[in-house]
């Protein structure tokens, strides 16, 4: 199933080679504010290529495949789709993305989404898509929107930093709505 390609793109699985392009953007805390988590360290940016590098059984809940998103001519990672399997027998699957900032506002993100999402409904069977993301994170809901999801769910904090609340939104769309978009 990999690499997908698109006009613009390559989609594939990590390799060792990625971790400095991974931890550039991973590393950042304006990118890390919306993931639940702190910024990554290079260890850690290795540990997840490490884990991620030969792709996913998709058998249990919890198993993802975390893709890289190159620019078709170039052998750099700008970013990542993240589709992880939530309830095999539902075929429920989150999606997510994170990109480099320098890369925002060019439809890379909606590009690669739009790609990667048919690919789980097609190729992995998914019956339903879905992303959980931050109120605040008006890039993702723009991308969401694009992607024809709707809004399903407005989950009012339920998040503590450690610091602060935080709220979430959830999109999700089905498979034959897609299709119908398409």
């Amino acid at each position: 199933m990999w690499p997908l390609r698109t006009d613009r793109l390559r989609i594939d699985l990590f390799t060792p080679g990625d971790v400095d392009a991974m931890y550039a953007y991973q590393r950042l805390p304006e990118v890390a504010r919306y993931l639940y988590r702190p910024p990554h360290t290079r260890e850690r940016s290795a540990q997840v290529i490490d884990e991620v590098a030969h792709g996913s059984p998709w058998t249990q809940a919890g198993d993802r495949l975390v893709l890289a998103v190159r620019r078709a001519r170039s052998p750099e990672p700008i970013g990542e789709i993240v589709l992880k399997l939530d309830d095999p027998r539902a075929r429920q699957v989150e999606i997510g993305w994170v990109f480099h900032p320098r890369h925002g506002g060019k439809g890379y993100a909606t590009e690669a989404a739009s790609a990667v999402a048919a690919a789980a409904f097609r190729t992995l069977g998914a019956h339903r898509l879905f992303a959980r993301l931050d109120t605040r994170n008006d890039a993702s809901t723009r991308v969401c929107e694009r992607l024809g999801m709707r809004r399903e769910a407005h989950l009012v904090e339920n998040d503590h930093d450690g610091t602060d609340w935080s709220s979430e939104y959830v999109y999700g769309i089905l498979a034959r709505e897609l299709a119908g978009r398409r």
